[in-house]
């Protein structure tokens, strides 16, 4: 086989599968993670200015050079080990270095990433994750222990994953410092491969799960607007039945009210669909930790189901209250253009009916003035035969008024014959000309 019969893009496809590998980490190890996406159109965001900004931060550590061409980078910076991707709204950096710092989540663990460095990004900083990886105690009991002044006692998950290969704990809250932290306990033996699995879906859970209540700031804005609509759409609908209301006046507003709709819409359309998507991530990667309860503790399903799915529902319900308000108002203005017709029809009836009358009084009138023409007509013929034939007349010894009076009938006669000939010969005409 060769090149010829291969695809074009057969293995750039099989590439891309490996394109992205989970980190490689061995207990005790720590783990720093930043996401930053543009504020407004990140889909179509200016991506060599994410691209300078990976360059710059190699360029600061005397890393390799990233390629422009490509969407994701690996490579050794000092101690760390540098992984970014970039993705469809944003893109990530993600540094694992060996060994724990000497406080628990020191913020010198993520030095990689300066402050004004992460200042100059193109984008907003929208995750923010420290992992500490370690080996779990012989008596699970004192990791437990150990995270009690770690985290929030209120909100804390603490799960096994992976068939009990680890513990991972967490509380889903930023501390002083603007990092979120989660303890990742393995037991002697796990693989590195296993142990860098499960650190990956964990900074993946806390990005994708940001990224999806973007919706929520969203769902809670376009929810005013829509309570400012629908009073508005129900007074429209509420008022069809009105007849002092011309349809026309009505159905301009509806067409107001269902352009605002048709607006918001647009503007939210990407926004819900990516929250579905995300939401739908977060849930896959809870389910790819098979997690399982540690010593009667919080699960993350719990937790979310708790404390994140209500946002979810919430931009759900909006997104679903929108689409039923688009629908009640086409349904009313079908109802509002089926009025409008029957309205039109009936005053087109009423001109075509005032057009009958009008015509049948110009006709009756036509024929006035055609009987009023003969005589005019006769008159003057009569005085010009008259005149013609006074001097028969006078040979003859005629009386003239007896000469009057004979050409009289016959003249009106002979108009009124012609007359009749003309507007004979106009409608055969007419025919002619419509045919």
């Amino acid at each position: 086989m060769g090149p010829a019969t291969e695809h074009p893009l057969r293995y750039a496809l099989v590439n891309e599968l490996h394109a992205r590998p989970s980190p490689r980490l061995r207990a005790p190890a720590t783990c720093v993670f930043v996401a930053f996406k543009e504020p407004r159109d990140a889909a179509s965001r200016d991506r060599a200015r994410d691209m300078a900004h990976l360059t710059e931060l190699t360029s600061r550590h005397g890393g390799p050079r990233p390629d422009p061409e490509e969407s994701h980078y690996q490579g050794q910076l000092g101690r760390h080990d540098l992984k970014w991707e970039s993705h469809t709204e944003f893109v990530t950096y993600m540094a694992t270095t060996p060994g724990l710092p000497i406080r628990p989540f020191d913020p010198s663990a993520a030095s990689i990433f300066p402050e004004e460095w992460q200042r100059g990004a193109p984008g907003k900083r929208i995750a923010a994750v420290i992992v500490q990886i370690d080996v779990l105690p012989e008596e699970p009991e004192q990791a437990l222990r150990q995270i009690g002044d770690w985290f929030a006692r209120d909100s804390l998950a603490a799960v096994w994953v992976l068939d009990e290969a680890a513990m991972i704990a967490g509380d889903f809250r930023i501390d002083a410092d603007g990092w979120m932290r989660f303890a990742l306990f393995a037991r002697p033996g796990v693989s590195e491969g296993r142990i860098g699995r499960i650190v990956h879906r964990l900074v993946e859970l806390e990005t994708y799960r940001a990224m999806s209540m973007l919706g929520l700031g969203r769902a809670r804005g376009l929810s005013r607007r829509l309570n400012q609509l629908e009073p508005r759409l129900s007074a429209i609908v509420d008022g069809m039945t009105d007849d002092s209301r011309p349809a026309d006046a009505v159905l301009q507003e509806l067409l107001s009210v269902s352009a605002e709709l048709e607006s918001q819409a647009v503007q939210h359309s990407f926004r819900f669909g990516a929250t579905k998507a995300y939401e739908a991530i977060v849930m896959d990667r809870i389910t790819a930790l098979r997690e399982t309860r540690f010593l009667g503790r919080q699960m993350l399903t719990e937790f979310m189901r708790r404390r994140y799915q209500p946002a979810m529902r919430t931009v759900i319900s909006n997104e679903t209250r929108m689409e039923a308000m688009l629908e009640r108002a086409a349904r009313a203005g079908e109802l509002l253009r089926t009025r409008v017709d029957v309205e039109r029809s009936a005053q087109n009836q009423a001109l075509l009916e005032r057009m009958d009358r009008r015509a049948d009084l110009q006709l009756r009138l036509q024929h006035t003035v055609e009987g009023l023409s003969v005589v005019a007509i006769s008159y003057y013929a009569v005085g010009l035969l008259s005149y013609m034939l006074y001097p028969v007349a006078s040979a003859l010894q005629i009386d003239k008024a007896y000469l009057v009076a004979g050409l009289t009938p016959l003249a009106v006669l002979l108009v009124w014959w012609g007359m009749r000939q003309v507007r004979q010969s106009l409608h055969h005409r007419g025919e002619g000309g419509d045919l």
